[in-house]
């Protein structure tokens, strides 16, 4: 993982959190001290929008957290989001991906840790940067059949936003909390 994201100065101010948007995050088991929201915070419209989002992939989906955990620790290694990374490492290991399958991410494709629907849902990750959200007829068909329609649009919306995330940090510049 890069350094990226605590060697530079973040680009817009930390800004207190409104406090209806504090408590939101916090009733939704959620850290309103993060930097990314502190940054977000000079646009409340847009922070309340995106913990909307953000929450309602972590919370309202029928996928399983852990596929979607492997997934964004999968972005964060190709983006080099060391914040990302900082972030979804501990809640992938709070839902339950072992450390082994973690450190392993990287060679997945490889490695006997993970089953064919974590596979299939690694490669769709991979898919989504590399070929600029283009994905094979034959990651489709393997998509189809592992998941329902909803839940394909589920694991495309969580990939998609999760290409977004260390985007924005990037972009902005955003360090991990101290």
């Amino acid at each position: 993982m890069s350094e990226e994201d605590n060697n530079c100065q973040v680009r817009l101010p930390l800004k207190d959190i409104p406090f209806e948007l504090q408590q939101k995050i916090i009733d939704l088991d959620g850290r309103p001290d993060l930097n990314l929201y502190k940054v977000l915070a000079n646009n409340p419209t847009l922070l309340r929008s995106w913990i909307d989002f953000a929450y309602s992939l972590r919370r309202n989906c029928t996928t399983s957290r852990q596929l979607r955990e492997l997934m964004i620790l999968r972005s964060a290694q190709l983006f080099n989001s060391q914040y990302e990374w900082f972030q979804h490492e501990q809640m992938a290991k709070q839902c339950g991906v072992s450390i082994e399958k973690i450190d392993s991410i990287k060679e997945w494709q490889k490695s006997s840790l993970f089953d064919e629907k974590e596979k299939v849902v690694l490669e769709l990750m991979e898919s989504l940067i590399q070929n600029g959200g283009t994905i094979s007829d034959e990651l489709d068909k393997e998509l189809k059949k592992y998941f329902t329609e909803a839940e394909y649009l589920e694991l495309i919306l969580t990939g998609s936003f999760y290409i977004m995330v260390p985007t924005v940090l990037k972009a902005l510049q955003i360090p991990i909390e101290n």
